[in-house]
Order: C-alpha cells, then sequence, then structure tokens
C-alpha cells in the first residue's frame, strides 16, 4: 500500500515525528510516493493549527491523516482538535501536544469522537513509532465500501412502499425521539458551504444523521434509511427508504433497487454491516444502529471508521458470538451501538430506558 507525505514540516518537532513514522510505515510494507498520484492510498497532511491547509483528495478511498501540533496543552484535547480534523477534510487526526517537561505525547482524534492517546517514551523512538503505528494501521489500511449502484427496476407496486416500509416509518420517529446526534461539534458551524459539500461528497452522506435502521424484505433484500434524512418522517421510496439488493465485491458497491421516477439519495453508509448481518442470520428481522451506548454489552476493539468492510466485520463477528444473534446488542467502540432484532418494535422495547446518551471514549 503506497503513501505520501503532504504540508510543511515547520518544526523541527514535526520533522522527527515525520521521519520516524515515514520509517515505521516502510518497515511495515509500506511503499513512499514523493508525491501524491492519483491513486495515493493515503496522505500524512503535516498542518499549521492557524493556517489550516486541507489535502483535496481526488478519490474516496485515499484516507488523509492530518498532523498538527501544539505547545499550549488544552483544557479539553477533543474540543480543541475535533475543529482541526474537520476543517483540514481529514479522516484522521494525530494532535502533537507538547508538554512543558519536553515531552511529545500523541492523541489520535477520530470523526465518530474518538481520542486515544499515545504517551511519549523517552530516549525510546522505536518503541513510540511502534505504538503509533498500531493505533494508525487499523484505520489506514481499512476499506471503504459506501458506493450505491442504482438500478431503476423497483416493481411499481413497490414505489409507495409496503407494510415493512410503513414499519421503518413508525420506528425513524421514535428513533428521531431519542435526540441523538452524530458529532460533539455541529459540522455546518465549522465548514465553509465548499468544504462542507467536500466532506459530504467524500464521505457519501446527505447531511447530519443521528443513527440507521432497516428491516428484512426477503432472504437476500432489505430496506433502509438513507444517509442524512429527517429520520422523524421518512416517506418516500428511493429518497428517504431504500431497497437494498446485495453488495457487489469487485466493484465495492452496494446494490439499490429505486423506483424509475425519482432521483434517488444514497442509501446509509452502515448498509455494508447490516448486509452482512442479514446474509449470516437469517433470523435476524430488524437492525438498528445509534449513536449512544448502554452498559454491559461486548464492543468492537478498533474503532474503525464507518462505512468500512473492517468495521462491518468486526460487528458482525460479535453478533455471531453472541449468545442470541437474532437479539444482540454490539458496542461500536467511541461510536455507538448496532441492535438486531426479529423486528423493529421488539428493538425499541428493548433499549427503552436503557439508552445512555454520551458515549464512552476509551
Amino acid at each position: 500500500m503506497n503513501f505520501a507525505i503532504a504540508g510543511e514540516l515547520r518544526s523541527p518537532s514535526l520533522k522527527w515525528f515525520a521521519a520516524g513514522l515515514k520509517r515505521e510505515l516502510i518497515d511495515n510494507g509500506y511503499q513512499y510516493c514523493e508525491e501524491p498520484v492519483n491513486d495515493i492510498r493515503f496522505v500524512l497532511n503535516f498542518v499549521d493549527t492557524d493556517h489550516l491547509k486541507p489535502f483535496r483528495r481526488k478519490a474516496q478511498a485515499t484516507f488523509s491523516v492530518a498532523v498538527a501540533e501544539t505547545h499550549e496543552p488544552p483544557h479539553d484535547i477533543l474540543r480543541s482538535a475535533y475543529p482541526v480534523l474537520i476543517r483540514t477534510l481529514s479522516n484522521l487526526l494525530i494532535y502533537i501536544i507538547h508538554t512543558p517537561d519536553g515531552h511529545c505525547n500523541t492523541y489520535f482524534i477520530t470523526l465518530e469522537q474518538g481520542c486515544y492517546f499515545v504517551p511519549f517514551e523517552q530516549d525510546n523512538d522505536e518503541l513510540f513509532f511502534m505504538k503509533v503505528m498500531e493505533r494508525l494501521n487499523p484505520l489506514a489500511s481499512s476499506r471503504l465500501v459506501i458506493n450505491n449502484e442504482f438500478h431503476h427496476d423497483l416493481p411499481q407496486d413497490l414505489w409507495d412502499g409496503d407494510e415493512i416500509t410503513a414499519q421503518i416509518h413508525k420506528a425513524g420517529k421514535q428513533l428521531d425521539a431519542l435526540n441523538l446526534l452524530p458529532a460533539p461539534f455541529p459540522l455546518e458551524e465549522l465548514l465553509s458551504s465548499q468544504d462542507l459539500r467536500h466532506v459530504k461528497r467524500l464521505y457519501g452522506i446527505g447531511g447530519l444523521s443521528y443513527g440507521n435502521l432497516s428491516a428484512r424484505k426477503d432472504d437476500r433484500q432489505f430496506w433502509m434509511s438513507a444517509s442524512g434524512v429527517n429520520k422523524g418522517d421518512m416517506r418516500i421510496i428511493g429518497r428517504d427508504i431504500l431497497l437494498v439488493m446485495g453488495y457487489h465485491a469487485e466493484r465495492t458497491a452496494m446494490l439499490l433497487n429505486v423506483p424509475s421516477n425519482i432521483e434517488p439519495h444514497r442509501v446509509s453508509v452502515d448498509a455494508i454491516e447490516h448486509w452482512m448481518i442479514y446474509m449470516q442470520h437469517p433470523e435476524v428481522g430488524a437492525i438498528v444502529h445509534v449513536h449512544a451506548w448502554m452498559d454491559g454489552i461486548p464492543s468492537t476493539e478498533i474503532n474503525y471508521p464507518c462505512g468500512t468492510w473492517e468495521l462491518a466485520k468486526a460487528v458482525s463477528d460479535l453478533v455471531n458470538r453472541s449468545e442470541d444473534p437474532a437479539r444482540a446488542i454490539i458496542g461500536l467502540k467511541n461510536h455507538g451501538l448496532t441492535i438486531t432484532g426479529p423486528n423493529l418494535d421488539d428493538i425499541f422495547q428493548r433499549i427503552e430506558g436503557r439508552i445512555i446518551r454520551q458515549v464512552p471514549m476509551t
């Protein structure tokens, strides 16, 4: 897998960090490119916090890692660092904080609100960069599955939906009533309209959202909420609710069947996760994902980005290992919950009164 370094190394510490991480990446089989080519797999973009400059990717598959430093340790690291992540249009931020005692502590900030600490190793650069690499590699090597392939041949008797989409409409109101938010800070307040459009295009989102839900139609297909729609008022088939027909592995695309008379919206980025669970468990009739938490649940170990094959596989594996896969509650580290059930009513009955709005960060 190839990588490149962008931006300016304005300080000795950034030059040291770039050299050490570059060496560690190459030792782990990554190929260094002098210039970011069109098919670059991921980029380390070194940025100045006073003059933030995003790396303009030309493909969704490019994983952008912003690297920034500060000599003023913030009181709230996530609140200080998250705007840097968003304004640089990055998948991940490595935030280097210089301490008064001369140490160089490193934090990983993710779009899903993750905030991970990698301590400075005194006089042991090799161990330090090995630990940084342990955090970086699973995220940088993950594979996005957010392409949509639309087929405009949905049978006309489904253009207004069916009894299952009616259940999704009802459940969407219940999801909306939970009043859960997707991010700690409103993106529209942090980005210009141009940059916000760029973020939506890169991540395949239609706007701010707060979870998603789906329900099985038959052994191969399921209805699912679209990306970024108002969950409290999902009515239009192809715009608010879509029929997922399957997954095309070679094109890494979800296959959707929509009415021929409508310009469709994209399906939720978690469609690959739902597809994987439905295909492995015929007894699962519905799935709900919320950005909240519950005590005493199994959780994924790595905070993979949303819409990646790796996150879907990690969640699906935990469903497989649960006592009752048809009624599982799985935690997504630093992100939220995926809940399976025989139907949507069962899921909302089981989580009523048990939801914790604040997802614990580890």
